[in-house]
């Protein structure tokens, strides 16, 4: 594995991560009551991003490291991938046409 490709699984993990974290711990304005006019009430007040930005960088550190390790030690490859799938190429013949 490249550096470039290290780098963009890291970006994708942390996305992917990132996305997943975003609806945890948020205070809405309907949740405090406090809906300022002109807003929906399903705006958040509480966030909380700088903290998610940091547990998602940790779990996606792991995350990247475990993969690397997948796909570096070669144990499991696309090969592998497509056939638990069903994806994969048919199984060669004899060409005798049994």
């Amino acid at each position: 594995m490249g550096a470039v490709s290290a780098a963009v699984l890291f970006a994708v993990v942390w996305s992917m991560t990132f996305f997943i974290a975003l609806p945890f711990r948020v205070k809405t304005q309907g949740d405090l009551n406090e809906i300022v006019p002109g807003t929906h009430a399903g705006a958040p007040e509480h966030h909380h991003l700088k903290k998610k930005a940091f547990w998602t960088t940790i779990a996606s550190i792991l995350i990247w490291g475990f993969l690397v390790l997948v796909i570096t030690s070669g144990k499991i490859t696309v090969d592998d991938l497509e056939n638990w799938i069903g994806r994969g190429a048919p199984e060669a013949t004899s060409g005798t046409g049994e």
